[in-house]
């Protein structure tokens, strides 16, 4: 990855951060909890850009991009607490788009007519 962090490092990082706390990592279902909580604050910053509720003028502004690392920086949490390799998982399931999937939807041809 050219000027990235994997996402091993990324695990790493996150651990890292976790681990200077007595407190650990929270249980499963409480980061299932705060992954819902943080899903939310995403999906109200969208319909504040993109649908038909605009922000009320005592609200603050967030962006997107904060509420998609603090959903990113959850679900390390949780995959790290369970002893989960992310990049395995990402593999894992890309197998199974480009396998079970690969017909689903209509692919758009190259410039050789492909």
């Amino acid at each position: 990855m050219v000027n990235g962090k994997s996402v091993k490092v990324l695990q790493k990082e996150v651990d890292t951060y976790i681990s200077q706390f007595k407190e650990g990592y929270f249980s499963p279902l409480a980061m299932v909890a705060r992954l819902t909580e943080e899903l939310g604050e995403l999906a109200r910053e969208v319909n504040h850009y993109y649908g038909e509720k605009p922000k009320k003028s005592t609200e603050t502004e967030k962006a997107i991009e904060e509420e998609l690392g603090d959903l990113l920086f959850v679900i390390i949490c949780l995959a790290n607490s369970l002893n989960i390799d992310l990049e395995e998982a990402h593999d894992f399931v890309m197998n199974k788009f480009n396998t079970r999937d690969k017909d689903r939807w209509t692919r758009i041809e190259n410039k050789d007519g492909e």
